[in-house]
């Protein structure tokens, strides 16, 4: 009896695996990971070289008296705009205007010797005619005339001077731009007519306004070769809030020497600044064009993988069988990677489920569409790497 119950006992067992096994048996091969591929986007782009600079005023002056005295009124609004010649300040005129009320006396006065002068002049050059004077006597004379016309031409300069003291006594703005605030008011004594003069306030011009960076020899080589050309490279800014570069210029100037320490130059853009909304002193990061527009393939950033010193992408050929291909990348556009070389515009590549993915294995590709973030709503940009790492000065060769 104790025999039969083991025989059952291990009859039903041996069902038991049995029917656990045949399931596994009867599915035979897993079916092949699912991936999505998509085909990558040819696009025309531009590289960018990327730089951090700050805004500059193209003409920024520091508003002196050219005489002193006190300041009797102030006819401007602090921060206001102001025009080449609008009056800012009034000093009290009336010390200026006795200076040259006594110049225009100390003139007639000397016109007045100049007039006996003459007289004299004639009436001795008659009298040396007859010869009841000597020669000596009427060179005398001439001498007199053109010492007391010397007299008049020193007092002249002086009535001059002293107008100009007058209007110097009326300030007024020597550029167009924003004014500051005043730093004198009315009623003060102030001095003038130096460099060490006491400053009453600053105007900046603004518009158009600079943006100053710093780049590397390389980038300056390129952008010279470029210049050569005869064309101004375009340049991008955005403002630290700003997520796009949806300020606008172009380079204009490099500086005249190479800093031997750090390898870089001061280069100048110049940018439109209409409604003066950009300040002198604020920071910017910068986008400058770094080649003429060409062709590329666009990929995610993520769909390139990395194998061991290469970067690669995943590619579904004819046979739904992955391979991977060696790629050579660019830089970020809208959030897509350039890549230069490595794949064709008709490759499936796999843009996601890489993890899943192994070189000679089948897959299952599910056709995506590639989606793109864009970070400037003007046009496509590209980020380029740093300046130290910009492309050679040689790449301008294959620009178009």
């Amino acid at each position: 009896m104790r025999l039969f119950k083991i025989m059952a006992v291990s009859v039903l067992i041996t069902g038991m695996l049995y029917g656990c096994s045949a399931p596994s048996e009867a599915q035979g091969t897993p079916p092949a990971p699912e991936v999505s591929v998509a085909t990558p986007i040819v696009e025309q782009v531009v590289d960018w070289d990327e730089f951090t600079g700050r805004f500059e005023a193209p003409q920024s002056v520091e508003v002196r008296a050219r005489v002193g005295g006190y300041i009797q009124a102030v006819h401007f609004r602090d921060g206001q705009y102001v025009r080449k010649g609008q009056l800012l300040f009034t000093l009290d005129p009336r010390p200026a205007q006795a200076a040259l009320a006594s110049a225009r006396a100390q003139a007639a006065q000397a016109e007045a010797q100049v007039a006996l002068a003459r007289s004299e002049l004639e009436r001795a050059e008659s009298l040396v005619a007859i010869q009841a004077i000597s020669q000596a006597e009427a060179d005398q004379k001439r001498a007199a005339l053109r010492t007391a016309e010397a007299s008049v031409a020193a007092a002249q300069a002086a009535v001059r001077s002293r107008q100009l003291d007058v209007e110097f006594t009326r300030v007024t703005a020597p550029i167009s731009g924003r004014v500051s605030d005043r730093r004198v008011d009315a009623g003060n004594l102030v001095g003038g007519g130096s460099s060490a003069a006491d400053v009453l306030t600053t105007i900046v011009a603004s518009s158009p306004i600079h943006f100053v960076f710093e780049a590397s020899e390389a980038v300056l080589l390129r952008y010279q070769r470029e210049a050569r050309d005869g064309t101004s490279a375009p340049i991008r800014i955005r403002l630290q809030d700003e997520t796009g570069f949806r300020w606008t210029g172009t380079v204009d100037f490099s500086d005249n020497v190479v800093d031997t320490a750090s390898g870089t130059i001061r280069l100048r853009a110049v940018v439109a600044n209409g409604d003066g909304f950009l300040k002198p002193g604020l920071f910017g990061q910068a986008r400058v064009a770094g080649a003429a527009p060409y062709q590329a393939l666009l990929v995610p950033d993520a769909a390139v993988a990395t194998d061991q010193s290469r970067r690669v992408v995943y590619v579904v050929d004819a046979e739904n069988k992955v391979v991977a291909r060696p790629v050579e990348l660019g830089p970020l556009s809208d959030g897509l990677r350039v890549i230069r070389s490595g794949i064709e515009s008709t490759d499936r590549v796999i843009v996601n489920g890489q993890l899943r993915a192994r070189p000679g294995q089948p897959v299952t590709p599910k056709v995506v569409e590639i989606e793109r973030t864009p970070t400037d709503a003007q046009a496509p940009v590209t980020r380029a790497p740093p300046a130290a790492t910009a492309t050679p000065a040689g790449a301008l060769s294959q620009r178009r």
